[in-house]
Formats: structure tokens, sequence, C-alpha cells
């Protein structure tokens, strides 16, 4: 089986192919809308929930079988279809115009996977088996959300703010470093899920006394 190479991708404002109309297309269209893809789906019948966002703008729906010249433009492209001839048509197509392709259920046809994520605000955690198992995926995804909880949104919200004030204030970069990584420990997550309206406050007083010069 090939291995993959890991890796997050921007694809904010980037125009996306989706070929088909059921759930699962429906699923796949939702992550590239969250990610801020635009997104084009070609399917002569979309689920309720595409056919809403076709209603409201939120996608384009091409109301037809697919054909090779939907591929114009789209940087990322999933078939989401049930036909195996039309599947590998568009794997070649995309292949031809230099894209990223997912072919649901064949990972032989893919040039990238999709994993199962958690995903906690600025946090995600992604679990790939390489196309050799998507329900293990799940299985292992579902145990790291019962381990990662809301409060770590808010510690990452956090630690951002933080890390830009230090990046301002603090010159010497070994101390940024120790700043920083004081700031990600386990006492800062246990407030942010003990006291999540205080923390914010609390951490601030922590990080101006941190850095008031020492008498």
């Amino acid at each position: 089986m090939k291995k993959y190479y890991p890796m997050m991708v921007d694809i904010n404002g980037l125009r996306c192919l989706v070929v088909g109309g059921g759930k699962v297309a429906e699923r796949k269209t939702r992550g590239l809308l969250d990610a801020g893809a635009l997104v084009t789906v070609v399917s002569p019948k979309l689920s309720p929930q595409l056919a809403q966002w076709a209603d409201t703008g939120e996608i384009v729906w091409r109301r037809r079988l697919y054909r090779r010249e939907d591929h114009e433009g789209c940087r990322l492209v999933i078939a989401a279809t049930d036909q195996a001839e039309v599947n590998v048509q568009i794997r070649h197509e995309a292949d031809a115009r230099g894209q990223w392709v997912n072919v649901i259920d064949h990972p032989e046809l893919c040039t990238f996977t999709v994993p199962a994520t958690v995903t906690r605000g600025k946090l995600c955690i992604a679990v790939s088996t390489g196309g050799a198992s998507p329900s293990l995926a799940q299985m292992i995804r579902d145990q790291l959300a019962s381990m990662y909880g809301e409060e770590y949104e808010l510690h990452l919200e956090l630690l951002q703010e933080m890390r830009g004030i230090i990046q301002q204030r603090v010159p010497v970069p070994k101390e940024r470093y120790r700043l920083v990584k004081e700031l990600a420990g386990e006492e800062w997550l246990e407030e942010c899920r003990a006291n999540p309206e205080k923390v914010r406050s609390k951490m601030y007083q922590w990080l101006d006394h941190a850095l008031s010069p020492q008498t």
C-alpha cells in the first residue's frame, strides 16, 4: 500500500469540485466549506443539506451528470459517486490537470486521503490509516474526542494571545520559550477546564507579573 505524506493544506478561497450528491458528498462538502473553499457540486440530485447550501449560494450546483470540463479551474477534486467507471474517469482527468483527487472508498485511486479529525477551535487532531480502515480511524478519533475536551479550544486561544504579547515584549528567545512553555502546561489547561470565565484575566495577571522588572 502507498504511504501518504501528512500535511495541512490551506484551501481558503480555492475552487474545489465534488462529484456526487449523496450523504458522503455532503460530508466532504461540509469539510471543504468549513475550510473556506469555493465548492462546485455536480450531480443530477442532491441530499437535503446540499440542496439547502445550493439554495443559499454556499455552493455552486451543476444539475447534471459529470463532464470532464467540470475540472476547469479547480485545485482539488472529490469523486463521491457509486459508479466505478466515472470515478476512474475523474481520476484520469484530475491527473491530466495536476489536481489532487480523492475517490471515496477507493484509496488506490486517490492522490490524497481525508483523515478522521477531532477539532477544538484551532486544534485539529487527525487520524489516518492510509485508506486501510476508515472504521478504525473513526474509532480512534472518537477515543481522542473523549480525551481532548472543549477546554483545549480556550487554552489554545489564550496561548495565541499570550504568545503575541511575549514576542513583542520579550527580546530574548530563550526567555520567550520558557514563558510560552509554562503557559502551555497542565496547570493552565486545568484552569481552562475548571474556571473558563476567569482564566483569561488570571493569565494576563500572571504574565504582567512575569514581565515586570524584578526588584
